[in-house]
């Protein structure tokens, strides 16, 4: 049964739970349920299997903890059929995720006899569109992988060389770096994901188009492959690039990065600009016969921006979406300060022109007739109905308003509340017995973890998670997300340069509230194993009750207020 194009469910009456597909981008999140009360004692999970567009064979998920006694060394282990999923929900990129087409999932439920023998439940089957574009030729949100701490890292490229092959250790050595990991080809497009594909390509479409202008903000610029291309539209880029504290020195890959497209676009198509504080965009116009369409998110143009840290690419088409970026570019050309630039219609609200999507956009700094900051807290408050999932660098630095914001949606009764943040929040480290789940933090956490898990790398210094956005009720007609270059903080509102979009749509609410599930999934995970590594050396699928006192894997699912409405909410 189709829910919309981007939700499905299964339609399998005798089958004894319940099947969700969420549609994302590059990715997929599906939801199970059970339909009549708990799960028998013997449940031990489910077994998750995949067909491409067009394909005859379904392929296995695979799980990387067994059941113990079963043999690591068989590579069928692997296969969710033997190593069945003890979730109710599971985020699953597939490895062609941009072919046309349906993909179908077949999902089973798993049972151990006390013999130790597994048997299958009647399946839940569905298929849905994966395709590259959230709404094509209109709209694509588009993501980094942000992996480096994890264990797909290491299987596939570490074992071949270190991270430091991969990336420069230092920001200003960017322009300079030469990658010597013997796979960096294949480890960098898995790392950029879709949002280096995309972006790259849209660079190169307006180098091959003539006509194409180009208008750049940058905040950070010390990657080759875009500079060589900005190099090679000459004059047809003008750039504004950041000169605050650490980008101003000479020897800043930003300041070098300036002095090469003067020779190639000339000095006065090259500006250097700190506004307030910080100029903290990053985005990309191109405005020609072939191509009109603009980039902007949270995605530095920086080897940690593509390679490293988890971030968000938005890319709008039509002359429509790209007008309030050109304006805006032109304003910060001609406006270095809140007093002037706060004053241009840039400062307000911006339809951006988009069929079929209610989206606009405001720029950075504001005067006191149009800040955002409290505004945006105050919907968060008080128009929360049932959830609210985030990713927020930097939430640690944010003053007042919005933490506040999410502790008040957070005592609220039933409402489910997901959060990541770089670095640990005070006051926000809250589980409640209403449902409510805690938000995490992804700090250092490289290094050991249990067994058969292998140690990570960091991906070197600096923050992993750069995403700024926030999703409201991505399950109600009034699904809202806020995202752009602004961190939510007064400086971003009052002194920098910054874009804040704001998308009332259900498909793009998925899409980053699925992004915000499997940040929080992945760091949380290794949170709670490190903090309990004493205790478990080992990590193994757990198998049904057989003794008093023991209960199933399923047990707090059922017992648990936040386990409980995590459950219900995605199913």
């Amino acid at each position: 049964m189709s829910i919309s194009p981007y939700q499905v469910s299964g339609t399998n009456a005798s089958a004894r739970f319940t099947l969700k597909i969420h549609r994302g981008d590059g990715m997929a999140l599906l939801a199970m349920n059970w339909k009549n009360g708990e799960p028998p004692l013997d449940f031990v999970g489910f077994a998750i299997e995949y067909q491409e567009p067009n394909g005859d064979k379904f392929y296995p998920l695979k799980n990387r903890i067994y059941f113990k006694g079963s043999s690591r060394t068989d590579p069928n282990n692997s296969s969710t059929l033997r190593s069945p999923i003890q979730k109710f929900r599971w985020v699953h990129f597939p490895r062609n995720a941009n072919l046309l087409g349906k993909f179908t999932y077949r999902v089973k439920p798993v049972f151990m006899n006390d013999r130790g023998e597994l048997s299958y439940g009647n399946a839940q089957t569905a298929a849905i569109e994966l395709r590259g574009e959230t709404y094509p030729g209109l709209l694509n949100v588009a993501f980094t992988r942000g992996f480096v701490s994890s264990q797909a890292f290491v299987d596939l490229f570490e074992a071949n060389g270190p991270v430091s092959q991969l990336i420069p250790a230092k920001a200003d050595d960017g322009l300079e770096f030469v990658p010597t990991h013997p796979d960096h080809e294949q480890a960098l497009n898995w790392m950029g994901f879709e949002a280096r594909k995309l972006i790259l390509e849209l660079l190169q479409k307006a180098v091959a188009d003539p006509t194409a202008q180009v208008r750049v903000v940058a905040y950070e610029l010390n990657l080759p492959e875009l500079l060589g291309l900005f190099k090679d539209l000459g004059n047809r880029l003008k750039i504004i690039i950041d000169n605050s504290e650490n980008h101003a020195p000479g020897h800043s890959a930003e300041s070098k990065a300036a002095a090469a497209l003067i020779q190639t676009a000339g000095a006065d198509h090259v500006k250097r600009q700190d506004m307030n504080k910080l100029q903290h965009n990053k985005f990309i116009v191109v405005d020609g016969a072939e191509v009109k369409a603009v980039v902007c998110g949270s995605t530095n143009f920086s080897w940690r921006g593509f390679y490293v840290q988890a971030n968000n690419a938005l890319i709008l088409h039509g002359v429509n979406a790209i007008q309030p970026f050109k304006q805006a570019f032109e304003d910060y050309w001609n406006n270095d300060t809140t007093a002037t630039f706060g004053r241009t219609q840039s400062a307000e609200w911006n339809n951006l022109g988009i069929a079929g999507v209610d989206a606009k956009v405001t720029f950075s700094p504001h005067v006191q007739s149009n800040l955002q900051l409290a505004k945006i807290a105050e919907d968060i408050q008080k128009n929360t109905k049932s959830s609210l999932l985030y990713s927020l660098a930097f939430l640690h630095q944010t003053p007042g308003v919005i933490k506040d914001a999410i502790q008040q949606v957070m005592r609220k009764d039933g409402i489910f509340v997901y959060g990541i943040s770089d670095l640990k929040t005070g006051g926000l480290e809250v589980q409640k017995p209403n449902g409510d789940i805690e938000p995490v933090y992804s700090a250092a956490l490289s290094g050991d973890l249990p067994e058969p898990f292998k140690s990570e790398p960091s991906g070197g210094k600096g923050i992993r998670m750069h995403h700024k956005f926030i999703v409201v009720d991505f399950d109600k007609p009034s699904a809202r997300v806020y995202l752009g270059s602004y961190n939510f903080s007064t400086a971003a509102d009052k002194s920098n340069g910054e874009n804040l979009v704001l998308i009332k749509d259900r498909r793009i609410a998925l899409s980053y509230m699925i992004e915000a599930l499997r940040l929080f999934d992945h760091y949380h995970f290794r949170v709670t194993m490190k903090e309990g590594q004493t205790e478990r050396k080992k990590l193994y699928l757990a198998k049904p009750p057989s003794a008093i006192g023991e209960f199933p894997w399923w047990d707090e699912h059922f017992t648990d207020p936040r386990k409980i409405l995590d459950r219900q909410l995605f199913s």
